[in-house]
């Protein structure tokens, strides 16, 4: 069969960045998931990118784009705008390579991507509040030096360094039949798609790409539905590696040619994916990393034969992880949040904890008060936090609490 013409790199050039991302990126791993399997109906490969060098896939992108520089350019510098992976992805290819790089950031980035992004032997400069005033930094920074500014995603050099992902996934899993992966600006996927969509479109077989988004910034799931490239004003979400508010142009054309799907996750969808892969897969992944689990947990990827997931990353500040376990346990129902009347003597507070623990459950947390409001004067408060197995569980306990002369009530979050 003849080549496919799309947009954006050939699959010679997706091959030649191949060889030359191999010269600092690793070949993942690809680990099979019983659990995911299961809940879809077919076999669920994970894709572990969130255990390559500086942490995410974007090192494959940075790369690529600073080895095509000319002698010219590498005198001049790079710069670059992030507020995570795209940072450390340029710092640690500048530093390989031997490129001085500049990296504006915002004021307030997690500590550990600024200080992860200075180790690799980047400049930092913080600057505004968002990424978006970081990006305005950084190009005047470009303008006024002629340092060369490396785009996140929007560049066919930094497509075709991501799209040798998806060559891996081929040498991996030949017979894949679906790739699932996460959509922020667009880079990873139209790399990934289009790679895999011309090599197959030469063997004569064909593959499904599902992009998912975080429900509150979701500008490609718009864009496809209208047919042309749409902004959105995002909203806070958790996965906050792909909360964009417009597709990236060459991006957005080759996603419009070859991804077949373009769905949405919440933030809750996506805590519980976390969970689920730090408890059944024993890996470490950040939100937008998450969100292709999410989308298989909550049943939005049809089961069609072999399905590759790609974790993205695995770059979570440490108090965010906390943060997240937290919301995916309770997304999950194995946080049972209720209140109690007590009537205000000794022993009260001992007995609920008694039968919480006949039925196995665990309290983590407890508020005792007088002063609620509706308390008779005779009576106190009890507010707690129990970690149960799941909704089945949750229903023994407070099932367990009225058998035993008392009226829990669930508790507002």
């Amino acid at each position: 069969m003849s080549d496919l013409t799309l947009a954006g790199p050939t699959l010679a050039q997706f091959h030649e960045a191949r060889e030359r991302v191999s010269r600092v990126a690793h070949v993942t791993p690809m680990e099979s998931s019983k659990f995911l399997s299961e809940v879809l109906g077919s076999p669920v490969y994970l894709k572990c990118e969130n255990l390559q060098r500086t942490g995410s896939y974007k090192i494959r992108g940075a790369y690529n784009r600073l080895s095509l520089l000319t002698d010219d350019e590498r005198a001049h510098g790079v710069v670059a705008a992030s507020a995570g992976n795209h940072a450390q992805g340029v710092a640690l290819a500048a530093r390989e390579l031997g490129i001085t790089a500049t990296i504006f950031m915002p004021v307030g980035v997690a500590l550990p991507k600024l200080q992860a992004t200075r180790d690799y032997g980047a400049q930092v400069v913080l600057s505004g509040h968002s990424v978006e005033d970081a990006l305005r930094a950084a190009k005047e920074f470009s303008d006024s030096t002629a340092a060369v500014f490396i785009p996140p995603y929007d560049h066919p050099d930094v497509i075709a360094g991501q799209g040798t992902l998806g060559l891996e996934i081929l040498d991996q899993v030949p017979d894949v039949e679906t790739i699932v992966m996460a959509i922020g600006g667009g880079g990873l996927i139209s790399g990934v798609a289009s790679a895999v969509t011309q090599t197959r479109a030469r063997t004569g077989g064909g593959i499904r790409i599902i992009g998912v988004q975080a429900a509150n910034s979701a500008p490609y799931a718009l864009s496809m539905k209208l047919g042309a490239l749409t902004a959105v004003e995002p909203t806070p979400t958790i996965a906050d590696g792909i909360a964009v508010a417009k597709p990236g142009i060459l991006n957005f054309e080759i996603v419009r040619q070859v991804v077949d799907e373009v769905v949405t996750v919440g933030d809750d969808d996506t805590a519980r994916a976390i969970l689920v892969l730090l408890e059944r897969a024993k890996q470490v992944v950040e939100p937008a990393g998450a969100v292709g689990v999410a989308a298989i947990l909550t049943e939005q990827v049809q089961a069609l034969g072999k399905t590759v997931v790609v974790l993205s990353g695995g770059n979570i500040d440490p108090l965010m992880m906390e943060r997240v376990i937290s919301r995916g346990l309770a997304a999950s129902e194995r946080y049972l949040h209720f209140r109690v009347m007590l009537p205000d003597r000794p022993g009260q507070l001992a007995r609920v904890s008694e039968i919480i623990s006949e039925v196995n459950a665990n309290v983590v947390e407890v508020l005792h008060t007088r002063h609620g409001r509706g308390l008779q004067i005779s009576e106190v408060e009890l507010e707690l936090s129990v970690e149960t197995r799941g909704p089945e569980h949750a229903d023994q306990v407070m099932e367990r609490l009225r058998e035993n002369g008392f009226e829990p009530v669930p508790a507002q979050s």
